[in-house]
């Protein structure tokens, strides 16, 4: 009861697997949430021997309204109280023009980002806002497209923008109750054990982009997590200097 909880979703892989770890390095507990139970197990095994007690894998198909509000009651039960929310699950699908975007893509993209952010976001509220001591954080997984689009990318586009707005509420809404959102907008990540593809630019050329180690973001979402209650990153951008993102077309 005394260990300070986080749920981080998206945690059998990429960001989210490495965010899980560096908070159980601090000291967090934390349930990791994926669709598939192996990966998760996984990033258990990744883990350092004395820290994998905390960390405990939790299947759930976030876009599920009734998978969700079963989730956090297993949270609530195993750790008796919600610290800190991070949504980091997505879907995504590979860059197509928007006439050629097929309806089940557009939702498969939709459900995995905005629906999840808001079923995880929704449950959080309900446990941080009747917890005592009440209140919490709920960190959001954005995106550089959030504020400044590629080409070809409708569906990914859209949801991110859900996301922020959905950032910007849940900091008005949770103000009553002590729970603050903060949004991270992540850029590109040095993918491991493959080359950085060449990605389409606004003028229609193709360029491989600067990349940066993903412990930069590890670091950014740690900072959050362990914000004082009454502070907050509303919102910040963690990118490589050199990534064409301001001027960006």
């Amino acid at each position: 009861m005394a260990e300070r909880t986080v749920v981080v979703t998206g945690a059998g892989s990429g960001i989210g697997r490495a965010c899980a770890l560096g908070l159980l390095a601090d000291g967090w507990a934390v349930a990791l949430v994926g669709r598939r139970g192996e990966p998760l197990e996984e990033t258990v095994a990744l883990a350092p021997v004395g820290v994998r007690g905390r960390a405990v894998p939790l299947p759930a198909d976030i876009t599920d309204p009734s998978a969700v509000d079963d989730l956090f009651g297993q949270v609530v039960d195993r750790f008796g109280r919600l610290d800190v929310l991070f949504n980091n699950a997505a879907d995504t699908m590979p860059y197509v023009p928007t006439d050629e975007v097929g309806v089940e893509d557009w939702h498969r993209v939709m459900d995995s980002i905005a629906t999840g952010t808001f079923l995880c976001s929704r449950a959080a509220f309900r446990v941080m806002k009747r917890q005592t001591p009440r209140g919490g954080r709920i960190i959001n997984n954005g995106a550089p497209s959030a504020q400044v689009p590629r080409p070809d990318s409708i569906a990914f586009t859209a949801a991110k923008h859900a996301v922020a707005g959905m950032t910007r509420s849940l900091s008005l809404d949770g103000r009553p109750y002590d729970i603050s959102c903060g949004q991270i907008d992540i850029g590109n990540v040095t993918p491991p054990d493959r080359p950085q593809p060449a990605v389409l630019q606004a003028d229609g050329s193709r360029r491989v982009e600067p990349t940066m180690d993903v412990g930069h973001v590890v670091d950014m979402v740690r900072t959050m997590a362990g914000l004082p209650r009454g502070v907050n990153i509303q919102s910040v951008l963690v990118m490589p200097s050199a990534m064409p993102y301001v001027g960006r077309g």
